[in-house]
């Protein structure tokens, strides 16, 4: 079903993966485009200086900072999937957004919701075990924060049980599969690299709140999110096209939370 015109939408970005003197994303940049910035708390990327710096910039600009959750995996960018007992999980979780809360109270913010990173991402879509451990992380923090996901997932479920706020979200670069699932990185075609289409898949997804699966058929992504990520060539562009034509569509760009 096609929305209102007057549909807001937030965007938001992976910041913060670094580590060193290593950079994979252009914070400086991005934070300039998206509302909400998910930020690597050090377990896939990220360490406290850089944690610091994007905690600083990202409230000076007015953008929501999100603790961007991961597997402790950072040889493989927390990409790898990985069997984590739940109550280690759980208190990897609550670690990880304690730590970058610290940093964004120092910059005059603190911590406004919670999203997973990669294989721990798509693994809770599916894991209710791992959804359930992931949430009980958020509240072992000691915030009511909400969570953000994949529509349909088990962390939302779980998080909703739990009595969290969900957030729904899209991936305009990212090819579905025809169950609205995200088809795994490994899989030829599952990065959409045309600017054009994922220009013109980000308005699909905000006004109409489907997607083009691989399959050819439209599936639902009615989502409160979209992700840009900020680790492929040219995003920082890229992100600023798919702002403008979200609002020359009518589409209000704001923050969730």
């Amino acid at each position: 079903m096609t929305r209102s015109a007057t549909t807001s939408i937030d965007l938001n970005a992976d910041l913060g993966e670094g580590f060193g003197h290593w950079r994979l994303t252009d914070d400086e940049q991005l934070l300039s485009v998206v509302t909400s910035a998910n930020v690597a708390c050090g377990f896939h990327a990220g360490d406290p200086a850089i944690m610091r710096r994007v905690c600083a910039l990202a409230a000076e600009r007015g953008v929501r900072v999100g603790a961007q959750v991961s597997y402790r995996d950072l040889a493989g960018f927390g990409r790898r999937s990985m069997d984590v007992p739940p109550d280690e999980l759980a208190a990897e979780v609550a670690y990880q957004i304690g730590a970058l809360e610290v940093f964004a109270r120092a910059a005059g913010s603190r911590v406004s919701y919670v999203k997973p990173h990669g294989a721990l991402y798509n693994r809770v879509v599916h894991d209710e075990e791992q959804a359930a451990a992931v949430v009980e992380g958020v509240l072992l923090a000691g915030g009511a924060l909400p969570v953000l996901g994949l529509p349909g997932s088990r962390l939302l479920a779980a998080a909703e049980r739990a009595g969290l706020g969900v957030v729904t979200e899209a991936f305009a670069d990212r090819a579905y599969t025809a169950h609205a699932t995200l088809v795994p990185r490994g899989r030829d075609g599952a990065v959409v690299s045309d600017p054009d289409a994922v220009v013109a898949r980000a308005v699909a997804m905000a006004l109409d709140g489907t997607v083009v699966a691989e399959s050819g058929e439209q599936v639902p992504v009615g989502a409160g999110s979209l992700c840009l990520h900020g680790d492929t060539p040219g995003a920082v562009d890229l992100a600023r096209r798919v702002r403008a034509a979200l609002e020359s569509a009518g589409v209000r760009v704001a923050a969730f939370s």
